[in-house]
């Protein structure tokens, strides 16, 4: 298998795919392992994610060079991606102890009762591409802190950041039968739907996590989906600083090229500021640096897939012919690499792909609204449930709407961030589960009542 530099279209290195033999004989390496690595203190499992949390540092250089020359994002970019999957680590190190206690639930009646958590036994963690390590470390850590062993997928994409983890869990003390990377492109990965596995997480598009829904319903163990969205912000006409709205929806619609799953999709902005919105937000957006991600200048990397770019130029073609106004970008830059110019569409509306199907790129549309009442039926119009975002001066206000909201997390006054200490979960297509917070500790677990006499 190929890897491919999006920025260059150049082969970095060829790695050997795993086939259905392979993959399965890691699944009874590990199928061992399991056993000896849940038998060990809490206290040791945890002491290894602390030392994974400190080679994550120590070797900063190295991963974020990896991770931008396989994926496109910009260096720095990279560097914050290691920079948040620290800091999830660390919610992780000071509070798994906690959620994973047994806890007492009677203790001086004639029957004693308490619960404990057991770990589940080989989960499978088939992982994104578009940030590889915190899409990661929401599964394998909490699992492995919970006394799992785990069969990783990192995406064709983002291979060798895979390998990275794999070598660096490895020497931060995770024996080589509890975690096993499993290498290649999609049949690889259906290899693991045939395995007798005891859980599923999965990170990626609606399709492909229907698919492994489906594959292992029989199979009656855990299916945890995070997939896409196509998240709406909404701008009130009492905001205080309509520029900084402006630029804060933009940083959130094009960050990592707009591949994000909570990046900003489509924005509706009340009508008597409209007008001074688009103007600022076309403006930053015509500023924005698209180019090579090792240089520092650069806002906008490649998209990480070729195959993108024509269904983003399709989705701008789209919208020109149904009245949308282009107002920047639109179209790929001559030269090599998978490169999307940041685009902004105007006049739009909801009978274009590009307001009501997932993008995934650094494309955004914008559409008028009367009131809060047309701008909630428009954020309602999707068939995802991630994330909704409410800009406004009152809290009350942007409440009623947030309300309203059919999705697993809401905004006020920012949007596109996650943060450990709060459940990530999503809604209707956007998936089943939760991971981070106490949440997605204990959804590596399963919970024993004990009832004691005597």
């Amino acid at each position: 298998m190929q890897i491919i530099n999006p920025a260059t279209e150049e082969v970095i290195q060829e790695v050997a795919e795993d086939t259905p033999e392979t993959v399965a004989g890691k699944y009874q390496l590990l199928k061992e392992g399991q056993k000896h690595w849940a038998a060990k203190p809490l206290e040791q499992r945890i002491g290894a994610i602390e030392k994974f949390y400190a080679l994550l540092d120590e070797r900063k250089d190295e991963l974020a060079a990896t991770l931008t020359l396989e994926v496109g994002k910009p260096l720095q970019q990279s560097y914050n991606e290691l920079n948040g999957a620290r800091k999830r680590l660390e919610y992780f190190i000071k509070n798994a102890a906690r959620w994973l206690a047994e806890e007492w639930i009677t203790e001086e009646d004639a029957t004693r009762e308490k619960i404990v958590y057991e770990p589940l036994g080989v989960i499978a963690n088939i992982s994104a591409w578009n940030y590889p390590y915190l899409v990661g470390v929401n599964v394998f850590v909490p699992a492995l802190i919970g006394g799992n062993a785990v069969l990783y997928k990192p995406s064709e994409y983002a291979t060798l950041t895979g390998l990275h983890i794999r070598q660096l869990l490895y020497r931060s003390g995770i024996p080589e039968n509890v975690f096993q990377a499993v290498t290649g492109k999609g049949p690889a990965g259906e290899a693991l739907l045939d395995l007798p596995l005891n859980g599923y997480f999965f990170t990626g598009s609606y399709r492909t996590g229907k698919h492994i829904a489906e594959q292992t319903a029989g199979k009656l163990v855990p299916v945890q989906l995070e997939l896409g969205g196509k998240d709406p912000l909404y701008v009130m006409d009492d905001v205080d600083d309509v520029n900084a709205v402006a630029e804060a929806a933009l940083e959130g619609a094009v960050y990592n090229a707009g591949q994000s799953c909570c990046a900003v999709e489509r924005i509706y902005v009340q009508e008597n500021i409209y007008n001074k919105f688009v103007e600022t937000f076309v403006a930053l957006a015509k500023k924005l640096v698209t180019g090579n991600p090792m240089d520092k200048k650069t806002d906008i990397g490649p998209v990480s897939r070729k195959e993108q770019l024509k269904f983003l130029a399709g989705q701008v073609e789209d919208a020109r012919q149904k009245g949308g106004s282009i107002m920047s970008g639109g179209a790929e830059p001559k030269g090599k690499g998978y490169f999307f110019e940041p685009t902004v569409v105007t006049n739009a509306n909801h009978g274009m792909k590009l307001m009501t199907d997932e993008s995934f790129g650094p494309v955004i549309g914008i559409q008028k609204v009367k009131d809060d009442d047309e701008a909630v039926q428009l954020m309602k119009d999707t068939p995802y449930g991630l994330t909704a975002a409410v800009y406004s001066k009152s809290f009350d206000r942007a409440e009623k709407v947030m309300k309203q909201m059919d999705t697993g997390t809401v905004y006020w006054n920012c949007c596109d961030r996650v943060s450990a200490g709060l459940p990530w979960s999503g809604r209707k297509n956007s998936g089943l589960g939760a991971t981070l917070s106490y949440h997605g500790i204990r959804a590596f677990v399963q919970p024993k009542a004990y009832h004691m006499r005597g």
